[in-house]
């Protein structure tokens, strides 16, 4: 019997009719940052939105939030480690101070960004926190994920679908800046880099505590001497604020990319394509309130944060593209966490409740071959990826991503459905399927008695996945007609090497 545990096969599907009632659920946005960590509640408002004798579509139709906690400084044992009890008692308190328990919430996420992210202990962190945050309250890394939360927290994403543009977001935080570029509300271009605003820490005498590898690269490469003791020089420091904001422009396009911007590139980063018709651009995170309001005391937190969002307020981002005022700032993470994580399935799923919640399945994405194959009837190349999966990953669960067919013939869809019982018979484990096009309760339907007697199978639609993804998947909601699902990069204790 092989290890593999379940298998995820990803689609789309839409199959049956709703009763149109409506379904509230708490969900919970935690971000701990590089410097803050942040709770936000969101009252989340789903319902059947289609029309009588339609397919059923089980949509999020309203979000409010109820409570945004405080802002505190993100609790660290060392440099290495969070403090997982101080960060564990800072949540349990501001719930307490929401007049809501974790039990309460169904949703959300807990997101660890930044220079957080590769402490020693962020992955046991979180794993601690979303079980003691809810139910479906997952734990996400990751530094494109992050670009998107970000994005849609600060209203960039609603902002390029409602005006039909292409919008750019900026998530200038501690340690890292995380760029999205939206085009028509859809993500076009991703990118994130070792740029932030507690890169250089200062004593009160500003002398100067720590400097990250990156901002000693980037003031490296501009001739400044600047060290751990060393008694700080505001030109110095200006000079390595706009440095950082020189990196940014030429990220988006203003000016040729130097070798040193992919060298502070964020690792586990995509490479950032921007497009030549950015419209709108936005702010947000720690330093974004610099950017339009330069702070009366420029060293107030202990960085340099105050005098990066001056030398981006003074940049080409301001002149070349439009800014538009952000809807949250600092809070943009955390909200968009809270908010906008989680996806519903599509309405006509074939759910055996008892596999779920499932958390961290890893995604494999067959080739179009191998998809093709399967639509042939033939088992060996789904079976073959499989097989080489398991020799890559540690983990005994797995996420098969297909397309699918959008009109696909009942012999296609026989098929189908034989070559991948057939080509996952060795894991016995439970089948997961999600399909792209709209055929997945069909292809489940004929499924079922080909499997053995017991199995559990689970087939979604609407959450597309990618090669590296991971997949949370949570219990029914509205009814039974669709379930929450959320697509994730993880991204841990990745260590930084600027060759210095």
């Amino acid at each position: 019997m092989g290890t593999m545990a379940v298998l995820v096969l990803l689609f789309y599907l839409e199959y049956g009719k709703g009763d149109g009632g409506m379904e509230q659920a708490l969900s919970v946005g935690i971000d701990i940052g590089t410097t803050t960590t942040q709770l936000v509640l969101t009252r989340l408002l789903m319902e059947d939105t289609s029309g009588y004798f339609s397919v059923p579509k089980v949509s999020i139709i309203g979000k409010e939030i109820v409570y945004k906690g405080g802002i505190h400084f993100t609790p660290l044992l060392d440099d290495q480690l969070i403090d997982l009890q101080a960060v564990r008692s800072l949540v349990s308190e501001e719930f307490r101070r929401a007049g809501y328990a974790p039990g309460d919430t169904s949703l959300g996420a807990v997101i660890i960004t930044g220079e957080a992210a590769r402490k020693e202990n962020a992955a046991a962190v979180l794993e601690a926190l979303s079980g003691f945050a809810g139910d479906f309250v997952v734990s996400a890394a990751g530094p494109d994920l992050e670009s998107v939360i970000a994005g849609k927290g600060s209203g960039a994403q609603q902002y390029s679908a409602d005006h039909h543009c292409t919008a750019v977001n900026l998530d200038i935080g501690g340690g890292t800046t995380n760029i999205a570029v939206f085009s028509q509300g859809e993500v076009q271009s991703l990118g994130c880099y070792d740029i932030g605003g507690r890169l250089v820490r200062l004593r009160p005498d500003m002398t100067i505590e720590a400097v990250s590898p990156s901002a000693a690269l980037i003031a490296s490469a501009r001739g400044l001497a600047l060290g751990p003791g060393q008694r700080a020089g505001r030109g110095e420091l200006d000079a390595l604020a706009l440095a950082m904001a020189r990196l940014l422009e030429e990220a988006l396009g203003l000016g040729e990319p130097s070798p040193l911007l992919e060298q502070v590139r964020t690792p586990g980063s995509s490479v950032l394509c921007p497009p030549g018709d950015i419209e709108a651009i936005f702010f947000s995170g720690g330093v974004a309130e610099s950017v339009y309001r330069p702070a009366e005391d420029p060293f107030r937190y202990g960085d340099i944060g105050c005098l990066l969002g001056e030398a981006v307020g003074k940049s080409r981002l301001t002149t070349a593209f439009r800014p538009v005022p952000a809807g949250e700032t600092i809070r943009a993470t955390v909200v968009g966490a809270g908010s906008y994580t989680t996806t519903l399935s599509g309405s006509t799923i074939d759910c055996d409740d008892r596999l779920l919640p499932l958390k961290n399945v890893p995604v494999l994405k067959l080739t179009a071959a191998a998809e093709d194959a399967c639509f042939e009837g033939r088992p060996e190349p789904l079976a073959e990826a499989l097989r080489h999966f398991r020799a890559q990953t540690a983990s005994d669960l797995a996420a098969v991503a297909l397309r699918g067919r959008r009109n696909p013939s009942y012999p296609q869809l026989k098929d189908a459905a034989r070559a991948i019982a057939q080509g996952a018979a060795p894991d016995h484990g439970p089948l997961l399927l999600l399909v792209e096009e709209d055929m997945a309760k069909a292809l489940g339907q004929l499924l079922r008695p080909l499997l053995p007697a017991g199995q559990g199978l689970l087939v979604l639609d609407c959450l597309r996945a990618s090669e590296h993804d991971f997949l949370d998947i949570g219990r029914p909601v509205a009814g039974g007609l669709a379930v929450p699902g959320v697509v994730k990069t993880l991204v841990f204790g990745r260590k930084v090497h600027h060759g210095i």
